[in-house]
């Protein structure tokens, strides 16, 4: 148990090492660009925000575990702080993504229907809507946690066994539930703009043969990389989702052999997918190359200047 421990830890202080490192980068290029343009455009701002909301899930995620391993009865007391925060930065992890794929497809796909076209027009209050729409869940499921957390300190006082273990069972029946509703609307959300991209790309590309043009147009290049970049979103939350569920499983058994798992297996989203986003922003793309440059330069002046090491 103490070697699946170390390996377990070491694996996800790895996750949080490189996860942090991607996020803040996103952080830092924004801040950058925007202090010197004075300016700045939705889709970083949305980018921006997902980046510190997924640095505060990391945070929350690897405390969290660390607790567990170290002070598990510290745990319990602050169950309801770690599960709270928990909920907060997950919420606004997985809904900015989601609304990140909204902005995609307002952005670039072309459809003649008049309603789509309003909301392409008014795409910054659309995803502001949403977001602030969401909220409600956000809500629900802290509301789930409250009413919990109350019925276990009551019933704590009174020392009423049987009914801590029938509490546990019905929490963990209405938090799954709960959790579902969660995160299967964003995830829906974002199919629907994945296939609705799928579908103008495809009539946009019919539209081109017709015209005798190539298909490496712009707007075919702007498709191709908003469905690599929701279609990454899509797949890694799907692992996520479902190892959080395990989790919220094995949540009464916080040292068991699945419960880690689940934790390595799920702190994989938050960390792999922010180098996605960068891969598919020509900006922090350029940004990240120049630093792994820069990094390879200062590597190599290093052994130049301590050749004997």
């Amino acid at each position: 148990m103490i070697s699946l421990l170390r390996s377990v830890l070491i694996l996800i202080m790895a996750e949080f090492a490189v996860g942090n490192f991607a996020n803040v980068f996103i952080v830092l290029v924004n801040y950058i660009d925007w202090v010197r343009k004075e300016k700045i455009s939705l889709a970083d701002q949305i980018l921006t925000a997902l980046a510190v909301s997924r640095i505060g899930l990391l945070w929350v995620t690897v405390i969290n575990l660390f607790v567990i391993v170290l002070n598990p009865v510290l745990r319990i007391s602050q169950k309801f702080f770690f599960v709270t925060a928990w909920s907060i930065t997950n919420h606004f992890s997985t809904w900015l993504a989601a609304g990140l794929s909204i902005f995609y497809l307002l952005k670039i796909a072309n459809f003649s229907n008049l309603v789509f076209l309003c909301l392409k027009r008014r795409v910054k209050s659309v995803v502001l809507g949403v977001l602030l729409g969401t909220l409600v869940l956000l809500l629900l499921q802290i509301a789930v946690v409250t009413i919990h957390e109350t019925t276990r300190v009551r019933e704590c006082e009174e020392n009423i066994t049987w009914k801590t273990e029938l509490r546990d069972t019905l929490y963990n029946i209405s938090n799954v539930a709960v959790f579902h509703l969660v995160i299967l609307i964003p995830f829906f959300t974002s199919l629907i703009c994945f296939l609705l991209l799928i579908y103008s790309l495809c009539k946009h590309l019919r539209k081109m043969q017709v015209y005798g043009k190539g298909s490496h147009d712009p707007s075919t290049k702007a498709h191709v990389k908003a469905l690599q970049t929701v279609i990454s979103f899509l797949l890694l939350f799907a692992i996520y989702s479902l190892f959080v569920i395990i989790s919220v499983w094995f949540s009464t058994r916080l040292k068991s052999e699945v419960f880690f798992f689940s934790q390595v297996i799920g702190t994989l989203y938050p960390s792999c997918h922010s180098y996605v986003l960068i891969w598919g922003n020509k900006k922090l793309k350029q940004a990240f190359l120049s630093v792994l440059w820069q990094a390879k330069h200062w590597l190599k002046e290093w052994k130049y200047s301590n050749p004997q090491q």
